[in-house]
């Protein structure tokens, strides 16, 4: 973890931020870590088909780049950051598995329909559903918080989930897992990120809810909430100050990178995890929030 250490440190000194959200992987600085050093896949995923919402940078990224070295196709939903993507594609089709890309807005309900329809027409089915693009907009007030805002965080961050989930059971059968992305502010709460939290804990209790549904089917329903991560999000999200301070507040004292959280999505899309649905895991820099 000497690496890890040194690169929080780096990112502290630096603090880079973008403008815009959700944020441009290849202009950040430092660059997140997104591939796990010679990681040897057991084709614990063989010829499975993924979608990966927002898998084009952050935590998808390396989401889609591991998936695929366990033998998966993937299919990555994302906004308009297109040179992520890009090279994000390229990633995954050097380990030999198929990329395809498919831009477009996550909280349109019809986008959502034609992902599932685009990702049938090429692979022919659907085996793993991961939930997991978002977007944050800090507010020390609540007041502060604009009915637009609140609208659209909560199109993004959890609409969109029920959009994407809806669309793709009916072509899941049994053995096939969703995994929703979470955040460890919906446990210990955030004084500045009210309404994102709130999505957050939404998002527990869909996942908590959903995979009671569906047990019945064989279909597992998990999710993982991650605590602080070096992802353009964050750039694009804080100030200078905030980015230096990141992740210190952890027992483990450093911001965590995407590739230490990929291996979470690997353990509850797999047969790994063939006992548990309805459960969050929580890589967060050793945060005890009980949940």
């Amino acid at each position: 973890m000497a690496d890890k250490e040194k690169l929080a440190k780096k990112i502290t000194k630096i603090a880079h931020t973008q403008r815009r959200q959700p944020g441009i992987q290849a202009k950040m600085k430092p660059k997140p870590k997104s591939v796990i050093k010679n990681y040897q896949g057991a084709g614990k995923l063989k010829d499975k088909v993924a979608i990966i919402t927002g898998g084009d940078s952050g935590i998808g990224r390396a989401i889609a780049i591991l998936f695929a070295k366990e033998g998966a196709d993937i299919v990555i939903p994302y906004l308009n950051e297109h040179l992520d993507a890009k090279k994000t594609k390229e990633m995954v089709e050097e380990t030999g598995r198929a990329c395809l890309l498919i831009s477009g807005n996550l909280r349109q309900e019809s986008f959502c329909q034609e992902v599932i329809k685009r990702t049938l027409n090429k692979f022919k089915k659907i085996d793993i559903l991961i939930n997991n693009a978002g977007e944050q907009h800090p507010q020390k007030d609540i007041l502060k918080i604009t009915a637009k805002q609140l609208q659209e965080t909560f199109a993004t961050n959890i609409f969109a989930y029920f959009y994407m989930i809806q669309a793709t059971l009916p072509h899941m059968k049994k053995g096939c897992a969703i995994i929703n992305t979470s955040s460890v502010t919906s446990y210990r709460g955030s004084d500045h990120l009210i309404d994102y939290s709130a999505t957050k804990g939404a998002i527990v209790s869909l996942t908590r809810s959903l995979a009671l549904n569906l047990a019945k089917k064989g279909i597992r329903v998990n999710g993982v909430a991650p605590g602080p991560v070096w992802t353009p999000l964050i750039e694009s999200t804080f100030s200078k100050e905030h980015i230096k301070q990141f992740g210190e507040k952890t027992p483990m004292g450093r911001v965590g990178q995407p590739d230490e959280i990929a291996p979470c999505y690997l353990f509850l899309a797999s047969e790994d995890s063939s006992y548990m649905t309805g459960q969050i895991l929580h890589p967060n820099g050793g945060e005890i929030i009980n949940g």
